[in-house]
């Protein structure tokens, strides 16, 4: 029998994963934005100073990009309590390597606020700046988080950027194109064109240009995602290219379209989703038998106003990567809908008729999207995978995983459907084969020494190492 203290230690980890897997403080369904800032801070203090390794160390896995500047910034605040300072060092590193650049520059001027300014922030911080790609992009286009975090760290710049950025009108001519339209967009509107989207547009505000004048010369200048968000206001002047797209950051797209527009640009859309899905399933396509899905497009579904249709975009996502794994796949929404695309969050949520149904089918895998608040009856759901568990099939024949879209700030975890049954916290459906990984240690019949292996193996390749 394992030892109770381990299971523990190995169930307050899962917790926090979940936690920051899921949650970005922001305002859910059932609870309160507030709440979940709460209730996220007490989980990175308590992991923090209870395994301050295993925090470390979840930097490796798919938690959110919230939680992940999160975690750098306790772990810099508290570097004097560090055991292993270069192995949290090179995880920080190669962690800022993957954040979007906006979220690296507010990390380093909350870290600035803070007055975190001790020798292993200054060179993390160094070492991220000497590696921007290009300096002149970033000081145009994050020019006060870069001023920001030059200050911070008395960093010396050549004379040019560092003229650029603090005295950028008495520079003369620079030698970085970029920097030269930033100086003319000033007074002259033809240099807002060579600028990047996002600092345009506030030029071409200042100089009163019509919206759709501006995104029909600004648009080759556009990024993939800026284009994704501005296909539906910029009308006929912006196009994206679906195809490309991130499967879930799609499936969201798809479901801010109207139904109308959704029925008439059917085929692109599922082909597009189906593409995206293809590439995300890669070498595991038709690789897990057969699975059937109960997916949540219940009323609870919608989300919040800060995460609009969020929890119904994980599960279309799931569904068509679902699709993709499977040899044999039987999709059963909650609506009893048989169009994927037409899903929208509306009606009750009868979870456990759904998977009395998707158990019929006789799959080798039943995989659950849901927040798990069900009221068509409550608590159907849970005696069914109770009595499936321990009297139908305690040979576990048939793998059962909840994959929850929904942190529960109340409970400090995801909300589950039945102890004998795993459940993860999922943000992206890209995630979804890892997670299902993971959620096997939720079953409590692991303990930490599994736990920190699974881990081990996931920093190692997060950080290119061989094991």
């Amino acid at each position: 029998m394992r030892d109770e203290a381990d299971l523990i230690a190995a169930e307050d980890v899962l917790l926090f994963v979940n936690a920051a897997i899921t949650s970005t403080g922001q305002r859910e369904f059932h609870s309160q934005g507030g709440g979940q800032g709460l209730s996220l801070d007490f989980l990175h203090h308590y992991l923090l100073g209870n395994y301050r390794d295993l925090y470390a160390a979840s930097l490796a896995l798919d938690v959110n990009d919230h939680n992940a500047a999160l975690i750098i910034q306790n772990l810099l605040c508290t570097s004097r309590e560090a055991k292993d300072p270069r192995a949290e060092g090179r995880l920080i590193a190669r962690k800022l390597e993957t954040l979007p650049p906006q979220r690296v520059y507010r990390l380093f001027r909350r870290l600035r606020r803070a007055r975190v300014n001790n020798r292993r922030t200054r060179a993390i911080m160094r070492d991220w700046l000497a590696g921007r790609p290009d300096p002149a992009f970033d000081a145009v286009k994050y020019r006060g988080g870069l001023k920001d975090a030059v200050r911070h760290i008395h960093l010396s710049l050549d004379r040019e950027l560092g003229t650029f950025l603090f005295t950028p009108h008495r520079g003369g001519r620079y030698s970085a194109p970029l920097m030269n339209a930033w100086v003319r967009a000033h007074f002259a509107q033809e240099a807002i064109y060579e600028l990047p989207y996002t600092v345009a547009e506030g030029f071409a505000a200042k100089h009163g240009v019509k919206r759709s004048a501006f995104l029909g010369r600004i648009e080759p200048r556009l990024t993939r995602l800026e284009r994704l968000r501005l296909q539906g206001s910029g009308g006929e002047a912006v196009r994206a290219d679906l195809t490309a797209m991130p499967l879930t950051r799609l499936a969201s797209y798809v479901l801010s379209l109207g139904l109308d527009e959704r029925a008439r640009r059917h085929d692109e859309l599922v082909e597009a989703l189906r593409a995206a899905a293809r590439r995300c399933a890669g070498g595991l396509a038709g690789s897990w038998g057969a699975v059937s899905a109960v997916l949540d497009d219940s009323f609870s579904a919608y989300g919040s106003a800060q995460k609009r249709r969020r929890p119904l975009a994980v599960a279309l996502a799931c569904h068509y990567l679902l699709e993709a794994l499977a040899s044999r796949y039987t999709p059963l929404w909650l609506s009893g809908r048989r169009d994927p695309l037409m899903v929208r969050p509306y009606g009750a949520t009868p979870l456990g008729e759904r998977i009395l149904d998707a158990l019929e089918t006789a799959p080798e895998r039943l995989v659950i999207v849901s927040d798990g608040w069900e009221n068509s009856p409550p608590g159907l759901a849970g005696e069914v995978l109770r009595v499936w568990r321990t009297r139908l099939d305690p040979a576990r024949a048939c793998a059962i995983v909840h994959l929850n879209p929904v942190y529960d700030a109340a409970a400090f975890d995801v909300r589950r459907l039945s102890p004998t049954v795993p459940t993860a916290g999922i943000r992206d459906a890209e995630n979804l084969v890892a997670l299902v990984e993971l959620a096997g240690f939720a079953e409590g019949r692991t303990g930490l020494a599994e736990l920190r292996a699974h881990l081990d193996r996931r920093v190692a390749d997060f950080l290119g190492e061989k094991t």
